[in-house]
């Protein structure tokens, strides 16, 4: 494509470079616009004598058929295309779901001169009509060796962007500390927690409360958690009083003590390092950290929506949270990161 001035002569058929207002000030021609002998006459009047233009050459694909053929590409299921318009293109959320992003392609697609590809987060919840990508041609047009390249990069692996659906699931909910805070501990925890699920497709079944004052309590808790995997909860998640201090603290003993495995203790992420996940065979049992009590996005947000959608987590995905773990403070966390000032 070539871009620059010339006569107005030689302007019918070329694509407009700028908008051109009239003497009020108010836009007269929109950039991007064949011009016809119509405009070049408008021009005329305006007291113009050269424009900028860009010229289509024979290789060159206008800007919206490239748009559409690039988000054409990297689209998948759980997706529906808008646009194009004025070289862009959206991938908009057909249902409630978690976003999947191919990143490395994304760079990929990007390193095409002129094409640009900007995306939501990879594995982030997405509910219904949300643009979760949007496809930018730069330049009035590309040439036609660049999209197929780029197309090329879309055609390896599967789609590049797609959605993965989150099925109506049932969650058991465990509460746990001293008998005399059950009530505080239960205000605490499960509107929060209920109100993050329902957001997410997913219910709470069950509400339990396990007294934890010596270690008949971890035999308690083990034997709720057996309960509840054999009650066929999709997921559970415990929270309490106090916060799951160490790697044997109560919580991951009981989930040993029903054969289960802790898979991660510790996360990257602040608010939230003292997530811990483990697994009751295919159950995930998660330990919510205090920070669950806010509403306010913390760890818990990043982690429900994959357990909801079925991913089995391993210490590999906790351990790559930690470029971008660090969020917006808690303004009634007992120990604000601020203190150390």
């Amino acid at each position: 494509m070539k871009f620059g001035p010339v006569k107005l002569t030689e302007a019918a058929g070329k694509v407009l470079g700028h908008n051109v207002a009239g003497a009020d000030g108010r836009r007269v021609l929109r950039k991007g616009l064949m011009l016809a002998e119509g405009d070049i006459e408008l021009l005329r009047e305006l007291g113009r004598e050269s424009i900028y233009v860009a010229e289509l050459e024979l290789d060159d694909v206008d800007e919206d058929s490239a748009a559409f053929r690039i988000a054409n590409s990297v689209m998948g299921s759980g997706l529906v295309l808008a646009g194009p318009t004025a070289g862009r293109a959206n991938l908009v959320a057909e249902e409630l779901g978690l976003l999947r992003v191919d990143v490395d392609r994304v760079t990929g697609i990007n390193k095409c001169a002129g094409i640009t590809l900007a995306t939501m987060s990879n594995n982030l919840s997405v509910q219904a009509r949300k643009i979760v990508a949007t496809v930018k041609v730069i330049p009035f047009a590309v040439a036609g060796h660049v999209l197929e390249k780029a197309e090329e990069v879309s055609s390896k692996d599967g789609p590049i962007i797609e959605m993965s659906k989150i099925e109506m699931r049932d969650v058991a909910l465990i509460l746990s500390g001293s008998p005399e805070v059950r009530d505080r501990i239960t205000r605490d925890f499960e509107p929060s927690i209920r109100s993050r699920l329902r957001a997410l497709n997913a219910t709470i079944s069950s509400v339990e409360y396990v007294t934890l004052d010596d270690y008949f309590g971890e035999i308690a808790l083990a034997e709720k958690i057996e309960s509840c995997v054999a009650g066929g909860a999709h997921l559970l998640i415990l929270a309490g009083e106090t916060a799951i201090v160490d790697r044997h603290d109560i919580t991951p003993r009981a989930i040993e003590r029903v054969g289960g495995e802790v898979v991660c203790y510790g996360v990257p992420v602040d608010p939230g390092h003292l997530l811990l996940l483990g697994y009751v065979g295919g159950t995930p049992v998660l330990g919510a950290p205090g920070c669950t009590r806010s509403q306010k996005t913390n760890v818990i947000d990043w982690v429900l929506p994959r357990l909801l959608a079925g991913d089995r987590l391993a210490a590999a995905d906790f351990v790559a949270l930690g470029h971008g773990g660090l969020l917006e403070e808690i303004l009634n966390r007992p120990r604000p990161r601020s203190r150390l000032r």
